[in-house]
């Protein structure tokens, strides 16, 4: 029998014995990127899609020792601390005792925290992780800057008894959905898994990092002040992202670390939406975008030279802006520079972005303003518009 055993032992080892190989893998780089900038991540996921796994090969990847914590089987004084009373509490006070998995990590000095099973935390003791989450602080012990936090959480629908994380915890996290891929599922059955490779960051680009991001949030945020803080009404809606100071200031420094590691934008979407919330996130990936859009003001001076965007969007967003310009400030000769670009634009891109710019700009001439000659060769704009619904029949 114990032979037998034995025998059985090896093919378990066969079975659990895996690789790794570099992947493109939006969700994997996320988390990794969050995790090298030290925001706490969690991953939503629904059971068995593989968070703990990906968790664990993050620890083994990094070479970061890995310390599971089952919130919902502790109590709130596990996180707190368990006072100790010393021999002159009057004159001493009472210190917290931490719990041994803090004292262990403390004695490491670095390593990666994972909340497991977060939603199915009750109540009091997601309020006692608050400090553990933004702090690192447990019971009288502070957790080094070496440890890394990371937690994962199923929806309430699929969670076992579970719970909507509260507002003040969930604006603590970096939110990032988890789903499996089939084709990586099937590989790594196969003996092979993604690896979680730590993220390059370009030495030489980080002080433009930091520039780009605080200038892409800081002028996002200026037009959209009403967005600085958003607390959700619905109580599901509040156990995920959403905007804040904090998650705004969380937003920059992933900004900051994926630009300078060179991350795609697939992960700065999932990073950005994660820390502010779908719609706030969409808005901020779209400003950026504008962030390097020609100024309308350089294209009315000098409208032969123009040099507009590939992208559709982003054409019609500065074709926009430069008939905004000339509405802010008109005059015969900005409004006639403003025809030029159009005309620019329709020698270099398609014709249909120009109906709504066209439609606009006619509305501001004056009685007394030439009409330029150029303008007729926009006419194709007319039936396009009439096709796409914005021009009258008759126009």
């Amino acid at each position: 029998m114990t032979s037998q055993l034995s025998v059985a032992s090896d093919l378990l080892t066969l079975l659990t014995g895996s690789t790794t190989e570099p992947r493109p893998d939006a969700q994997l780089t996320g988390l990794t990127l969050a995790v090298t900038a030290d925001v706490p991540v969690l991953l939503w996921g629904e059971p068995g899609v593989g968070k703990t796994s990906a968790i664990t090969q993050l620890a083994d990847s990094l070479g970061l020792p890995l310390t599971t914590v089952i919130a919902s089987v502790h109590e709130p004084s596990d996180f707190n601390g368990l006072p100790v009373v010393g021999d002159d509490p009057a004159r001493l006070g009472v210190p917290m005792a931490p719990p041994d998995w803090a004292v262990q990590l403390a004695d490491a000095g670095r390593g990666l925290l994972f909340l497991d099973e977060l939603s199915t935390a009750p109540p009091a003791v997601q309020a006692a992780l608050l400090r553990v989450v933004l702090e690192r602080q447990v019971g009288a012990l502070r957790l080094p800057d070496g440890v890394r936090i990371v937690a994962a959480a199923n929806p309430r629908g699929s969670a076992a008894d579970g719970w909507e994380l509260s507002a003040p915890l969930a604006n603590r996290f970096v939110h990032l959905p988890w789903r499996h891929d089939p084709d990586v599922v099937v590989r790594g059955l196969g003996g092979t898994w993604p690896s979680a490779v730590l993220p390059r960051l370009d030495a030489e680009r980080l002080p433009d990092a930091v520039a780009f991001a605080r200038r892409a949030v800081c002028t996002f945020l200026e037009a959209r002040p009403a967005l600085m803080h958003q607390l959700p009404t619905s109580e599901t809606r509040r156990g995920g992202a959403w905007p804040s100071p904090r998650s705004w200031e969380t937003a920059l420094r992933l900004i900051a670390f994926a630009t300078a590691a060179g991350a795609d934008r697939d992960v700065l979407s999932l990073l950005v939406k994660g820390a502010v919330g779908d719609g706030p996130g969409f808005e901020l990936l779209a400003a950026i975008d504008r962030l390097d859009l020609p100024d309308p003001e350089t294209l009315l001076a000098d409208p032969a030279s123009a040099v507009l965007p590939e992208r559709g969007d982003l054409r019609l967003a500065v074709l926009d802006a430069v008939v905004l310009a000339v509405k802010k400030r008109p005059d015969e000769d900005r409004w006639a520079a403003a025809w030029e670009v159009l005309v620019r634009a329709l020698e270099t891109g398609a014709p249909d972005l120009l109906v709504t710019p066209v439609m606009t700009l006619s509305t501001l001439r004056r009685p007394d303003w030439a009409v330029p000659a150029a303008i007729g060769r926009l006419a194709v704009a007319v039936p396009l518009g009439k096709q796409a619904g914005l021009l009258p029949a008759g126009a």
